[in-house]
């Protein structure tokens, strides 16, 4: 953005478990530094300070904001400060941002951060790390280049894992702190279909329960209302459907995540596992290696291909590698060379597909999504 420095120094607003793996991932980076953290946290800020020890800690928000010697701004918060937070900067100073999905967790938070997105020239990149899983980077650069499937007709994505994990005083127990599973989960994967399909959904229909997760948990709030497990169908222009099929009591599993996409010429899967440190390596020895498979119906076959991540990019974080080929590319846009890949406004349709199938699963309704209330656009 102009600086005279080619160090560029982050501040982090929000230093818990996901605050703590931009840091490793920013550490890597050599032209990167985190300068400044907000954390209320005592906990969470003392693990921050050690991944970061050149930084310091700010007493607020708005001395965050407000520090001379910070470029761009990291937002790890919980769910329910992201609009708030979003909005806080674009008033105050516009930096650049790299905010956490999901961009918020209501329709009214949408409205607010849709009209930010249409004024503001500030650069703000949706944290969808799921993009940049290089097994669904490759399944992305082999379905746009339809050569094995032609264009995507049937788009199906399955994530079997763990349940939520304790976060500070377990705020995602909650859908009013959350926006709900399919919200604060699924919206990666609702990007990812709109990604993937290269158009908006127009209607969609969920069914979700929670059967077994958090039954037994008991806060000052009372007991936890979060899905823990739910399919979504969606239907896109031009007789195309995606469906999301979800469980987090699944942890058992060998792969975490396992995409397919068919054609009229073929199909395209990715399998991708779970957080390395998730593995039972003592009973299992090394984790899976994610693949795509390729499968021609002309001449029949499958090809599988490896995937292999780096495992110094492995152990920074849970999500494959994702996070650090993530601020790379945000880091780009900072030095002017590239643009924001997942913008505001994308960010946003994710988060609305999101609530309309929390809607749907808590209603029964079908639900339109080109129009009223869930309107994408």
């Amino acid at each position: 953005m102009g600086q005279a420095h080619t160090t560029f120094r982050y501040g982090l607003l929000g230093c818990g478990m996901m605050g703590q793996e931009h840091l490793r991932n920013m550490a890597l980076l050599p032209d990167v530094q985190a300068v400044a953290v907000y954390e209320p946290d005592a906990a969470m800020r003392a693990v921050a300070l050690a991944l970061a020890p050149q930084a310091r800690a700010v007493d607020s928000i708005e001395a965050l904001i407000d520090a001379p010697d910070v470029d761009a701004l990291v937002i790890t918060s919980p769910n329910f400060c992201h609009a708030e937070q979003l909005l806080a900067i674009a008033a105050r100073r516009p930096l650049p941002v790299l905010v956490e999905k999901p961009a918020c967790t209501d329709l009214t938070a949408v409205a607010s951060l849709r009209a930010l997105a249409q004024a503001s020239t500030q650069p703000i990149w949706t944290a969808m790390e799921y993009r940049y899983m290089p097994p669904i980077a490759e399944l992305v650069r082999q379905v746009h280049a339809q050569e094995a499937t032609g264009e995507a007709v049937m788009l199906s994505i399955r994530e079997h894992r763990y349940p939520f994990l304790h976060k500070v005083g377990d705020w995602n127990r909650f859908n009013r702190n959350t926006g709900g599973t399919l919200v604060e989960k699924c919206c990666h994967f609702f990007d990812l279909m709109r990604l993937i399909m290269r158009a908006d959904p127009v209607r969609l229909f969920a069914s979700g329960g929670q059967n077994h997760n958090h039954l037994d948990e008991r806060y000052p709030e009372g007991q936890p209302d979060i899905l823990d497990n739910a399919m979504v169908v969606l239907d896109f222009p031009g007789g195309r459907r995606a469906l999301l099929e979800l469980c987090m009591f699944a942890e058992g599993s060998r792969y975490q995540e396992e995409i397919c996409v068919v054609g009229a010429r073929g199909k395209l899967e990715c399998k991708v596992p779970g957080p390395t440190r998730f593995w039972p390596a003592d009973s299992l020895g090394e984790p899976p290696v994610a693949q795509v498979i390729v499968s021609p119906r002309h001449p029949a076959g499958p090809r599988v291909l490896d995937i292999p991540v780096d495992p110094q990019l492995l152990a920074a974080g849970d999500h494959n590698g994702s996070t650090f080929y993530q601020h790379q590319k945000f880091l780009s846009v900072l030095k002017g060379q590239g643009p924001v890949e997942v913008s505001l406004a994308d960010g946003l349709a994710a988060v609305v597909i999101g609530l309309a199938a929390e809607h749907s699963a808590h209603t029964g309704e079908v639900v339109d999504l080109t129009a009223g209330p869930w309107a994408i656009r």
